[in-house]
């Protein structure tokens, strides 16, 4: 079973019952740069309400490598929250890795759409998620490689 804060569950079953749009967007978000901030203003504009998950310093480290998170889960969910752009960040499971953990996130959020980018992965696999709740992943911002978090990272240690 997902574990998730039980104000996080009410705020997006409140926002359903109200007929308001409910919009879901996961990520690591280490460090934080302009297209984070694109990206997260474009999900924003989908819909009335925006639920933000960043991964856990645990999973950082599995999905980036051992020296990664730059920032903790803290400091990436304290940083995000300035921005005043989600409604709610929140950080996401330690065991979060299988298509079944993340099925459960959508079926307990019920997010109307899922929001993500056009380098995001299993996108098929979420797909299917959202399609289970008769939800929609949306593409809502073209990736650029150019500005990333780990290149950032790689550009600092040079």
């Amino acid at each position: 079973m997902i574990n998730l804060p039980p104000h996080l569950i009410q705020r997006a079953k409140d926002t359903r019952e109200k007929g308001k749009i409910l919009v879901l967007v996961t990520g690591v978000f280490d460090v934080l740069h302009k297209e984070h901030r694109h990206f997260l203003q474009a999900a924003q504009k989908t819909g009335d309400v925006l639920l933000v998950g960043i991964e856990s310093d645990r999973r950082v480290k599995a999905i980036k490598g051992a020296d990664r998170p730059i920032n903790s889960q803290e400091a990436r969910k304290s940083k995000l929250e300035a921005w005043r752009i989600a409604d709610a960040v929140f950080i996401l499971p330690e065991n979060f890795q299988l298509p079944s953990q993340h099925e459960e996130l959508i079926k307990t959020l019920q997010p109307n759409i899922l929001a993500v980018s056009s380098h995001t992965k299993h996108l098929q696999e979420k797909a299917r998620a959202m399609g289970l709740i008769g939800g929609e992943l949306r593409i809502v911002y073209q990736y650029n490689p150019i500005v990333s978090s780990t290149r950032l990272i790689g550009d600092q240690k040079k």
